[in-house]
Parts: C-alpha cells; structure tokens; sequence
C-alpha cells in the first residue's frame, strides 16, 4: 500500500527470460499484487515468471503462511499473480488482462512496468504521486524532458521517439505530453472504470490510443521524467510494419476525438477548421499538379491559417488538462 492507496503492478512479457525474474525480484515492499502477464513467450520466460512468483510469494507469507500486510493495508494471499495468454495477444492485450485482474481485486492505482528490466522500480513513487495526491488520473514517464535522460536514450530510438511524439501530440490533443511510447505508466481505478478498456489497441500503439481516450474523458495525463535502464534486451518492435499501422491507428484516433468534440456544444470550431486545413492542402497539391500557381498560394496561406488556428483552439481546449513532473519540482 502506497499513502494508504493499493498498489497492483501488471508486467506484461514476451520472450524476457533473464530479464523477467529480476523484474519480478525487485518490485517496491508498497506493491500489493503483481499481474505478470507471459503473452505466450516461445522462450523460457513462463517458467521463469512461475518461479520467481513462486519465491516472492512465499517471502511475503508470514511463517504460519498468513500474508503480511505491506504499509499496514489490505494482506493478499498473493504478492505476485502468474497469467499466461493462450495465444500471443500483443503487449496491449497483455496489459488490459492485467488492468482487468487489477480492477477485479479492487486496486486503487495500477502501475505498469516492463519484463524487460528497462524500467527502474525506484522512481514507481514519482507516477504514483500525481494519481494519489488526486492531481491527475493518469501518469506516465518520459525522457524526453530531461537532457541527461535524453543523452541514454540510442540515437535512433530517439528520433523515433520525438517522432512519434508529435504525431501523438496532434491525435490526443496533450500537446505537452512527450514520449509516447513509454509504456511505464499508472492510472487510477477511477480512470479504468470509465475507460472502454477492452476496444483499446492490443499491440504496441495501446499506450497512444489510450492517451485519446482520456483525453475524450477530460482525464489529467501527468507527464513524469523517469531514466530508462538500458541493457542487454532486444526490441520485438518491427519498424517496417510498426510504422504504417501506428501512422493509421493515430489518424482513425484523431478523427474519432474530433467527432467526439465536434458532438460537444461549443467545440465545433476546431474539428470544422482541421477539416478545412487538410481539404485545403488536398485541393492545393491539385492547384500544383495543374500549374495554378496563384490558385496554389491562396489554398496554402488558407489552408496553414485553418490549421494554425485549429491547434490554438485545441490547445486552448485541453489547458489545464497535463501537469509536468521533473526533477526540479
């Protein structure tokens, strides 16, 4: 228990053997349940997760077996809960079976954490705080705000990430929100019991469809700076068919959180003035095409002012719905 909140962690997992355990090993005494979630791994990683919950759960046993109570709060029967999918589901659908149990067993913040041991279980307490002082319904890490955290990112993952970051910006509308693709995160029980969390994205763009669909809830994202620990693991990300999908799954969310405003009284402006940017960009590339080069000027001037103004409504929008958590704060 976390000031006097329960803590579940879900740890989802595909081919992490030699990483998982240490996971699993070193998670906080505050943690009440761990969900760790094996996506059917084709390596050693299920019997590694079934070991390592084996030795945690009988430390956290008293010896007459009863369960100890961590920070005084609610005893479980299990410290660590082993979970194997049937069929390999994606790291989305590892992560929602692992909200459900959490959910189920009446958890109030359920953090997320990697197999892979890239995510340091010391700053878990920074993504708890903003949720449990009630500042904000979802937290998640970046380290793209700190220049030092920057620096141990490898050169290519960060381009990809402030990559992505823009384009996440645009489809959730949390223009300050960075690192998108940073899946160490916690949400309050709150936020899971109003999110659908079933329709969400079963593979790696969960955590980007996510950020749209609090943000159609007017939930507060916190954005939190946290290190990444960099080792020996491989990435199971394949570039070459990650890349169109997330770029589809981000447009089919931008259109869906403009319908939703557009639905709103008095958020009309902005979805109407997108519209006509992007039909003035299509109708600009065709003045190119044709030569009409005054034609080509009107439509681009018309179509940058439609945009500009766009995203200023639609930051406007959103304004006190992100919150920043550095190392000065």
């Amino acid at each position: 228990m976390y000031n006097g909140n329960t803590v579940g962690v879900v740890v989802p997992a595909y081919n992490e053997r030699g990483f998982v355990g240490e996971v699993i090993d070193t998670l906080p005494e505050f943690v009440d349940r761990a969900y760790v979630v094996d996506d059917q791994s084709t390596d050693g990683t299920w019997q590694e997760i079934q070991e390592h919950a084996e030795a945690a759960n009988r430390a956290a046993a008293e010896p007459e077996g009863e369960p100890r109570l961590a920070d005084g709060g609610v005893g479980f029967t299990r410290k660590v809960v082993p979970i194997r999918h049937e069929t390999n589901r994606g790291v989305g659908g590892a992560i929602k079976t692992g909200y459900r149990r959490a959910y189920a067993d009446g958890m109030d913040v359920t953090a997320v954490m990697a197999g892979d041991g890239q995510m340091d279980p010391d700053s878990l307490p920074r993504l708890l705080d903003p949720i449990v002082d009630g500042d904000a319904d979802y937290a998640k890490s970046t380290r793209l705000l700190d220049a030092e955290y920057r620096e141990e990112m490898p050169p290519f993952r960060l381009f990809g990430n402030r990559l992505l970051s823009v384009l996440t910006k645009i489809a959730s509308g949390y223009w300050q929100t960075t690192d998108p693709q940073n899946g160490y995160t916690a949400i309050s029980r709150e936020a899971l019991a109003d999110l659908d969390i079933d329709s969400l994205y079963d593979d790696y763009g969960f955590a980007n469809e996510l950020l749209v669909r609090l943000n159609c809830h007017g939930m507060t994202v916190a954005d939190v700076a946290v290190p990444a620990v960099y080792g020996d693991e491989e990435s199971t990300i394949r570039y070459r068919s990650f890349v169109p999908k997330l770029s589809w799954l981000l447009l089919t969310n931008f259109l869906h959180r403009q319908r939703a405003q557009f639905a709103e009284s008095g958020a009309r402006a902005t979805p109407l003035c997108y519209a006509l940017g992007l039909s003035g960009i299509l109708a600009a590339v065709a003045a190119g095409l044709i030569g009409d080069a005054d034609l080509l000027a009107a439509l681009v001037v018309g179509s940058y002012l439609s945009l500009g103004f766009a995203i200023h409504r639609d930051r406007q929008g959103d304004e006190g719905l992100e919150m920043r958590v550095t190392d000065d704060e």
